[in-house]
């Protein structure tokens, strides 16, 4: 890719300010997210709202979160733009006869069927950054949603979460998940740092230990699909490799967050304990290091492939920019958090990609999906739906690698 520019440099000045500059970007490219009820509208691919499609519970949850952050960043209308995703999320989005939030709503306001475990732990990250925002109803609403997520999703004697339920509560799928679990860890996280309730830390390393010995069992591959007892599901959707949520194989994506889910987890549990938190930091790097040495640039040109089989082969080689994303955040911390060249490295060849291939320099924000030849296209994600994967990105290299992000930023925790 050529002589690395300084702008690509992790630490640098310029660096420093690339990511201010993009984050900025990105805020402004979001404000036409709230429908009138406060559901989140799917944004197109110039920010325009794409009204006939649904209003999802997990998008407007991350649009709250990304305009809490807003907030601490000083952007202007953050308030009113995280307050208008908590009306959604108080009002149209929420079951009052059954508890707990729909998956969405159709563009005519129909129910969309089931109760995502994913969804809710978006509720609950959502909450807990209003929260911390000081924005009127998310003390309520975080209450709420971790009542009915330890009743409903939460497994005590697994450790484990379930994935979904159908829309009264009175029938469990077999389907268990580990995306759902990982974004289970990401929210519990956040409700620790937000409440000090430290039993959501200690639920969160209870997945994470059964992550390392399924991660261990397939060469630091993550098994993504399990059936109702927890076995591995190695061959789920083999005829539909590139599902939304459900992708056959290994999606390096997932193994690259998880290491960085796991480092927070270790550094914020082991704060005294350098032996105890290193076993969880040598994982997240197997973790990482597989992910990346499988996927990124693995069929000749730059890019992180979506997913590959079970011996890292690529099997849909479309680059999704929330990969990207993710990997711009853990080699940012790995570096921060070991010293090690490669990950600075790693850092660098990302940052220059996503300049060159993933940011739009038109519209704004970040093209969703591109081909392997990194060219647009929207087979998976078409327009560009939400900014929460982006906007952490230029966050999470500045900022703690301790702390969930949003008391991070609020608490001017940077590095």
């Amino acid at each position: 890719m050529g002589e690395i520019s300084r702008k690509y440099l992790i630490d640098t000045q310029e660096n420093q300010e690339f990511l201010k500059e993009m984050g900025e970007d990105l805020l402004r490219f979001g404000h036409r997210f709230p429908s009138p009820g406060g559901g989140s509208y799917y944004l197109g691919d110039d920010g325009t709202p794409w009204k006939d499609r649904n209003r999802e519970t997990w998008i407007t949850s991350r649009m709250v979160h990304v305009y809490s952050l807003g907030t601490f960043l000083g952007h202007p209308g953050s308030e009113e733009l995280a307050d208008a995703g908590l009306k959604g999320l108080k009002g149209e989005l929420h079951d009052k006869a059954n508890g707990g939030w729909y998956a969405g709503l159709t563009a005519d306001g129909e129910i969309v069927p089931n109760k995502q475990c994913y969804a809710h732990a978006f509720v609950i990250l959502a909450a807990s950054s209003a929260v911390l925002a000081g924005r009127p109803g998310a003390q309520e609403l975080l209450d709420e949603a971790l009542k009915l997520y330890d009743e409903r999703f939460w497994n005590e004697e697994e450790g484990l979460s379930c994935d979904t339920w159908n829309t009264e509560f009175t029938i469990l799928d077999d389907y268990r998940g580990l995306n759902a679990n990982m974004h289970t860890v990401e929210a519990f996280l956040a409700a620790a740092d937000v409440t000090g309730d430290e039993k959501y830390r200690v639920r969160a390393g209870r997945i994470i230990d059964h992550v390392a010995v399924w991660a261990g069992e397939n060469s630091w591959r993550i098994p993504e699909h399990f059936t109702k007892d927890w076995v591995a599901d190695l061959e789920c959707n083999k005829e539909k490799p590139d599902d939304q949520f459900k992708p056959y194989g290994a999606t390096p994506g997932h193994g690259i967050e998880w290491a960085r889910l796991i480092t927070q987890w270790a550094l914020s549990t082991f704060k005294e304990n350098k032996e105890g938190a290193q076993k969880y930091l040598d994982l997240a790097q197997n973790l990482y290091c597989r992910a990346i040495d499988d996927a990124w640039n693995a069929d000749g040109a730059p890019g992180i492939v979506y997913t590959t089989d079970w011996e890292g082969r690529p099997v849909v080689h479309d680059r999704m920019h929330w990969t990207l994303a993710e990997a711009i955040n853990t080699s940012s911390v790995l570096y921060h958090v070991t010293g090690k060249q490669r990950y600075a490295d790693d850092y660098a060849e990302f940052m220059q990609y996503l300049d060159e291939k993933v940011l739009d320099h038109v519209n704004g924000s970040w093209f969703h999906q591109l081909d392997q030849n990194n060219e647009v296209i929207g087979t998976v994600w078409p327009g560009k739906s939400d900014l929460y994967h982006a906007l952490q990105a230029t966050l999470i290299p500045r900022y703690t690698a301790d702390l969930s992000i949003a008391p991070a930023v609020k608490g001017g925790k940077t590095l």
